[in-house]
């Protein structure tokens, strides 16, 4: 049984993301902004020319270690690894995806984790402004894939692991799989943005010895459970400029220190 996936179209290109790693790395990287802002909606420059507030994240966290065994054990049943696999990335301080798939029985899952950080920008704006439109993107490929069936939207409320805004999609999709059947998948895209970093999970799954897809509920749920755990990792852990700034002060405090020391031996060699 080969659980992979050869979907058609927008809708399959979704699908695509989530179970094809091969894929992911080519037909992907124009939704997930490889080469600029998501090549939907190119960024475009705000009319003010006032130099906007130094974004807050100033790198990532590894996308893997964003979530705990645990969590991968229970949404991905079966996984093959559940390290999971890190796409490569030319920038992995300002996009980085991780990998997970797994059967378990005849119960199929595969889970992508994405992280996108932009930096502020004179002529582009904010880095949490450019983050909102970055956002808006990847919720409207879902919203204007007119190949979608069953499709209802949510915007999660305020709370811990929901950062500055927050967008989740459910929808099924027909897919042809490895052994050229068409099978009904059940997919869910959440989109998190805390600050200027964007989070966006998408979980797929299928179920081969049934006419029908996995649960809305329980796939809505296992996806949304990953989008907390994931941003509250990248708050956690993602460098933020403050930081930056208080270790470029200790460095700086630090040669100071020396400086005067040498100052005091120098004088004492004087007085000698």
């Amino acid at each position: 049984m080969d659980p992979h996936v050869a979907p058609a179209g927008r809708a399959g290109r979704l699908l695509a993301c989530a179970l094809v790693p091969a894929l992911l790395l080519t037909a992907c990287s124009s939704s997930d902004g490889g080469a600029g802002e998501g090549a939907s909606a190119p960024d475009t420059a705000p009319t003010a020319e006032a130099t906007p507030e130094p974004a807050r994240f100033t790198g990532l966290p590894n996308p893997c270690r964003t979530l705990e065994e645990e969590t991968v054990e229970e949404v991905v049943p079966g996984a093959s690894d559940t390290a999971g696999e890190e796409l490569e990335s030319p920038d992995t301080a300002a996009n980085a995806t991780c990998l997970w798939s797994g059967i378990d029985e005849y119960d199929f899952r595969s889970l992508s984790v994405s992280l996108r950080r932009f930096d502020s920008d004179p002529s582009l704006g904010s880095g949490e402004e450019r983050a909102a439109r970055y956002l808006a993107d990847r919720a409207a490929e879902v919203e204007n894939d007119e190949g979608l069936e069953d499709v209802s939207a949510d915007e999660p409320g305020e709370g811990e692991g929901w950062g500055d805004e927050a967008r989740s999609f459910s929808f099924a999709v027909d897919t042809t799989t490895g052994d050229d059947e068409t099978r009904p998948s059940r997919q869910q895209r959440v989109v998190v943005r805390t600050a200027n970093v964007v989070v966006t999970v998408d979980l797929t799954g299928i179920d081969f010895d049934n006419d029908d897809p996995p649960s809305a509920e329980d796939i809505t749920e296992a996806a949304e459970r990953v989008a907390r755990e994931a941003v509250a990792a990248v708050e956690a852990n993602a460098p933020t400029a403050e930081e930056d700034g208080a270790e470029a002060g200790a460095e700086d405090g630090d040669g100071d220190e020396t400086t005067d020391a040498e100052d005091e031996e120098d004088a004492e060699d004087g007085e000698g």
